[in-house]
């Protein structure tokens, strides 16, 4: 009986530290998506460090005749790209703002998922950011998928 009273005790306690640990995962990417949503609005090329060098970033684009096209960049590649798009970006006042924004652990990451309203393009489409914490403990983005339409 005492046996049995203690690993019930036990079973609840390392429940408790994966839950504890769920919810350290779920804060940390809370923060990061809302530094990337603070460092995108001002036009900051910070941003870029947040991607991981081994991010792959997927763009779908979707054409008026309905056939979408995949562009798939390499995060060092999907960067320098980012740098070189933001001043025109702020010189266009390219505005994003999201909803609808969803956290899903996926394994050790977690993943983000929400609605990004263009107001420049007037419309709303999904993003998807795999984010997790490197090996030198920083959060990072591994994966970014997203649509637009063209």
């Amino acid at each position: 009986m005492r046996t049995a009273k203690l690993l019930i005790t036990l079973a609840c306690l390392a429940a408790s530290m994966l839950a504890r640990a769920d919810d350290a995962r779920l804060e940390a990417a809370k923060q990061l998506f809302a530094q990337f949503i603070a460092l995108e609005q001002s036009y900051d090329p910070a941003i870029t460090e947040l991607y991981a060098a081994e991010a792959i970033v997927t763009i779908r684009r979707t054409f008026p005749m309905g056939n979408p096209s995949d562009t798939v960049y390499p995060g060092a590649d999907y960067k320098t790209l980012l740098r070189a798009l933001l001043p025109a970006a702020k010189a266009n006042s390219e505005r994003n703002t999201y909803s609808r924004i969803a956290y899903m652990l996926e394994g050790d990451q977690v993943r983000v998922a929400a609605a990004r309203y263009s107001a420049l393009k007037g419309r709303t489409s999904p993003i998807s950011l795999l984010v997790g914490q490197s090996p030198q403990g920083k959060w990072l983005i591994y994966q970014e998928l997203s649509e637009s339409r063209q």
